[in-house]
C-alpha cells in the first residue's frame, strides 16, 4: 500500500527545502519506496518571492501536482485582517481554508505534512486531514518557536533536547505527538561553550542567540529535522503508525505512545556527508 503525501509549505527559506529534498531523496534511494507525493501546495503563487519561485520550479520538474494559491492575496481581496498570536483566527481564515480544501480536492492524500507553511488551519481542515507538524523539543519540552525553545534550554541547563512530530491541530505544538528523537546537548560538542556563558548572558536574549552553544544547540536540531520526518514517514508507510479520528495508533490498532525513532534518526545522520560536522 501506497502513502500519498500532501505536502504544504510557504517555501521560504532552507529549512523546509531541506525538509522536502530529504523526502525525495529517500524515495529515490528505495527507502521511502511506499511513499509518494500526491500533491504540494504552497499558500504563495509566483512572483511573490523567488526562493518560493525556485522551489515551484522544483516541484514542477519532478513532475508532482502543484497547486498554489495565495494567501496574502486572497487576505487583500476580500480586505481581510491579519491573524494576530494567541487571538483566534480572522473570518477570511475559515473561508481561504475552505476554498484551499476544494481545490485539493481532486489530489486525495492519506498524511500532510507541515513544512514550513506559516499559517495555522482553521479546526475543520485539520479535522478532516491528518497534518504532521514538526516541532524543535522533545514532547515534554519547550513550547514556541525554536529560538525560543533554545533559549528556554540554555536558561534551564537541560541536558538534552530534541524534534518531534506531532498531529497538528488549531492551538499551536498541542497535538498528539506521533514520533521523536533525542539528543544531547552536554558532552564534548557543548561543553567549552556552556562553560563560556556568564551570568549576564542569561538575562538577555540578544546574548543567548549571539552564543556559541545556541548556535551548536541549533545545528544539532536542524540536523535531525529531515532525518526524523524521514523515519516517521517509513513507520507511517510501514504501518507501525496509523492516523484515525485525531489520534495515533499502532499496527494493532491500540493508541500508540509517541514513537521514540532516536536510533533511526542518528542513523540516518551517521550516513549523511555532514555527519562528521554535527554535534553529538
Amino acid at each position: 500500500m501506497t502513502l500519498r503525501l500532501g505536502w504544504f509549505t510557504t517555501a521560504r527559506g532552507p529549512g523546509s527545502r531541506a525538509m522536502f529534498e530529504a523526502v525525495v531523496a529517500a524515495r529515490a534511494s528505495g527507502l521511502l519506496s511506499g511513499v509518494e507525493f500526491a500533491v504540494v501546495f504552497c499558500n504563495r503563487d509566483r512572483g511573490e518571492d523567488e526562493v518560493t519561485d525556485e522551489f515551484l520550479d522544483r516541484v514542477e520538474s519532478l513532475k508532482i501536482p502543484l497547486v498554489t494559491m495565495s494567501s496574502v492575496a486572497y487576505r487583500r481581496r476580500v480586505g481581510g485582517e491579519r491573524s494576530r498570536s494567541g487571538e483566534p483566527l480572522p473570518a477570511w481564515r475559515r473561508d481561504y481554508d475552505h476554498d484551499v480544501d476544494r481545490a485539493l480536492e481532486g489530489f486525495p492524500f492519506d498524511l500532510g505534512v507541515l513544512a514550513g507553511y506559516m499559517l495555522i488551519f482553521e479546526r475543520e481542515f485539520s479535522r478532516s486531514h491528518p497534518l504532521l507538524n514538526l516541532h524543535p523539543a522533545l514532547p515534554e519540552g519547550p513550547i514556541g518557536t525554536w529560538r525560543e525553545v533554545i533559549r528556554s534550554l540554555i536558561r534551564t541547563g537541560a541536558a538534552e533536547s530534541g524534534v518531534m512530530l506531532h498531529l497538528a491541530i488549531p492551538a499551536v505544538d498541542a497535538g498528539p505527538v506521533a514520533a521523536y528523537c533525542r539528543y544531547p546537548i552536554h558532552g564534548p560538542a557543548f561543553d567549552a561553550a556552556w562553560d563560556a556563558l556568564g551570568d549576564n548572558t542569561l538575562q538577555d536574549d540578544g546574548a543567548i542567540e549571539a552564543s556559541p552553544l545556541f548556535a551548536a544547540i541549533r545545528a544539532a536540531g536542524v540536523a535531525r529535522e529531515s532525518p526524523l520526518l524521514v523515519a516517521t514517514l517509513q513507520a507511517f508507510a510501514d504501518g507501525r503508525l496509523v492516523v484515525r479520528d485525531g489520534q495515533v495508533f499502532d499496527s494493532a490498532g491500540q493508541p500508540a505512545a509517541a514513537a521514540d525513532l532516536t536510533a533511526e534518526v542518528e542513523a540516518i545522520v551517521a550516513s549523511s556527508a555532514d555527519a562528521p560536522g554535527i554535534p553529538r
